[in-house]
């Protein structure tokens, strides 16, 4: 008795009721059409990627134990990617490409005005400027739009009005994320400070 209560407890367990829908499943069980953003889809594990294909390829998911789940409508789905590694061809074949670069220096320090509150407007282009330059060098990682904005923000709390080779040396890890680009950043700071804080060409 025991042992068909305990194989009847499994089954209860991998029924509807203990599944935990997730945005991939709920996006395929919506009525109405959805937007699915699927963010850095080069950070996920080999596995998601699977399942990712039989979603733009089937749209439907296939859940252990419960069966295939079919999509009544077609989800609009956007995947975002950093470019981290490459994506498999089969789900690269599945996707419309399209390369979003950096802002214009213009358009970035109107963003950096915009979302950094305080920030003097000579302190936001100079920082526009500065970050421009630097994704003209040879870097492991660009500084993103993102870390532009924490770097801003940085300076605003330090009470800087305006950037030198010190101040660009001190802050420069909230701007890039490995040791060998800020040491590059930093000795073109040193040798060329009036070159990075400079109009960009």
């Amino acid at each position: 008795r025991s042992g068909r209560h305990r194989r009847n407890s499994d089954h209860d367990l991998f029924s509807e009721e203990f599944l935990l829908p997730r945005p991939l499943l709920e996006a395929i069980r919506a009525e109405d059409r959805v937007v699915l953003l699927i963010d850095e889809v080069d950070r996920v594990e080999v596995e998601t990627e699977a399942l990712l294909l039989e979603i733009l390829s089937e749209y439907q998911v296939s859940i252990p134990e419960l069966g295939t789940v079919q999509s009544t409508q077609i989800p609009m789905v956007f995947l975002t990617s950093n470019g981290t590694r490459e994506l498999s061809e089969a789900l690269k074949r599945r996707c419309l490409y399209l390369y979003i670069d950096y802002p214009d220096l213009d358009r970035e320090r109107q963003i950096v005005t915009a979302k950094v509150p305080g920030i003097d407007a000579n302190l936001a282009d100079q920082v526009a400027r500065i970050v421009r330059s630097i994704r003209q060098l040879d870097l492991k990682k660009d500084p993103s739009v993102s870390e532009t904005l924490d770097w801003a923000r940085t300076l605003v709390l330090l009470g800087v009005e305006q950037i030198d080779a010190a101040v660009a040396t001190e802050t420069a890890n909230v701007l890039l994320k490995y040791r060998t680009d800020i040491e590059k950043v930093v000795k073109e700071f040193a040798d060329n400070p009036d070159e990075l804080a400079g109009p960009a060409s």
